[in-house]
């Protein structure tokens, strides 16, 4: 079977496709990948790598957004198995190639770095084999089902030509090379455009508006949205431009969210039920002082990444900045588990899902105007890609 690309009107410009159009047409980017990134973008888009097939890493990575989640109907992914969804809200892929080798740094005594929301990944590389195993996910049963469907897929031959004559024959090896692959490609420019708006605005090639400029005020600013803190929106030192995250670990208080459909899965999957707690960074590492804490998402496309937070609690962008504004501020809904949409119609917040660790330092309290969250929401709008200068 040939995967092909075709063009779509939309914010991304051209978006992944399996119709049928000419093969030369390429992803944003993707017009000089090298022949890695390329078998990885062969193995990205192949919906016949899970079981049963029918779901690729672009089913929950999916460029039209952003490489999120094209569903915005549900907080979690669904699975291969349809009776199955995720526990978290799956993130971003694009910009991750950016974030550094999980470790914990001495001098900010923190933990950095990593893949996955609780940086069980050291690497790009060690994530990609995550999610072709993952009962909730791929559900393959084992690493060698997966490479016997690469063995069998009209692409095979392309290992050889990146790897070296039988590059697929050992099992553990072809898993090792199929992760590398995947790893090169969402290292290329395909996930990493840099041509949003706000880019443009630092190169000195367009302004912002004047409520985009408001936003970017605020966002800077710490003592308004302080925002910057953990997602700095400045050029590095050599030029580099900003990813909108310091690649740390939070814990942001967000509550539980009653419409996860995780708590609902077979005990097998999820003994808790209901009462699940995600503990994040903590479970992780094994320390009860980083429990609840998340890794800080890049802001780049985060208008195109909805539902937000680690368990989709969030709908909307403006919300998102509303529970920044206001977590503090407001009483505590009566109940734990209280919607999004409940909780902003009884004027209440409710508890967060885990209570210690909680970022009361730079977030909670912004004293932030209605005209001051529009502002802020106005600016985040400026970190889409595929921004055209008239």
């Amino acid at each position: 079977m040939k995967y092909r690309f075709t063009l779509a009107a939309g914010i991304f410009g051209l978006m992944a496709s399996l119709s049928a159009v000419p093969e030369e047409l390429t992803l944003p980017g993707g017009k000089h990948l090298s022949n890695k990134a390329r078998l990885g973008q062969k193995l990205f888009f192949d919906t016949n790598l899970s079981t049963p097939p029918g779901q690729a890493c672009s089913s929950c990575h999916d460029p039209a957004t952003a490489f999120s989640d094209p569903n915005k109907s549900q907080p979690t992914s669904n699975g291969a198995l349809k009776t199955l969804k995720g526990n978290r809200n799956a993130p971003t892929a694009a910009y991750a190639a950016y974030a550094p080798p999980f470790h914990f740094d001495p001098n900010l005594r923190m933990f950095v770095g990593g893949q996955f929301l609780d940086g069980r990944a050291p690497t790009l590389k060690e994530q990609a084999k995550g999610p072709f195993l993952n009962p909730l996910e791929m559900a393959n049963p084992d690493q060698r089902t997966v490479v016997n469907k690469v063995r069998e897929a009209e692409y095979a031959w392309m290992f050889d030509q990146v790897f070296g004559p039988g590059s697929l024959d050992d099992t553990h090896k072809a898993y090792d090379r199929i992760a590398a692959a995947i790893a090169a490609f969402e290292r290329s420019p395909v996930f990493a455009r840099f041509d949003s708006k706000y880019d443009y605005y630092l190169k000195g090639k367009v302004k912002l508006t004047p409520q985009e400029m408001r936003g970017l005020v605020i966002f800077e600013s710490e003592e308004k949205g302080n925002c910057a803190a953990c997602h700095p929106s400045r050029p590095s030192a050599t030029g580099a431009p900003p990813l909108f995250t310091d690649h740390t670990y939070d814990n942001l208080g967000v509550p539980k969210n009653p419409n996860n459909p995780f708590y609902a899965q077979p005990p097998t999957l999820n003994p808790d039920g209901p009462a699940f707690i995600d503990l994040g960074l903590g479970k992780q590492v094994g320390k009860f002082w980083e429990n609840g804490k998340m890794k800080v998402p890049t802001l780049r496309n985060i208008a195109l990444t909805a539902p937000y937070m680690h368990n989709g609690y969030f709908s909307t962008l403006r919300s998102v900045v509303d529970f920044y504004n206001t977590r503090d501020v407001r009483p505590t809904c009566w109940n734990e588990l209280v919607s999004e949409a409940e909780a902003q119609r009884l004027g209440c917040w409710p508890a967060p899902e885990v209570k210690q660790n909680v970022n009361g330092d730079e977030l909670g309290n912004l004293r932030l105007s209605d005209r001051e969250v529009d502002d802020l929401v106005a600016f985040l709008k400026t970190l889409t890609d595929g921004y055209r200068p008239e």
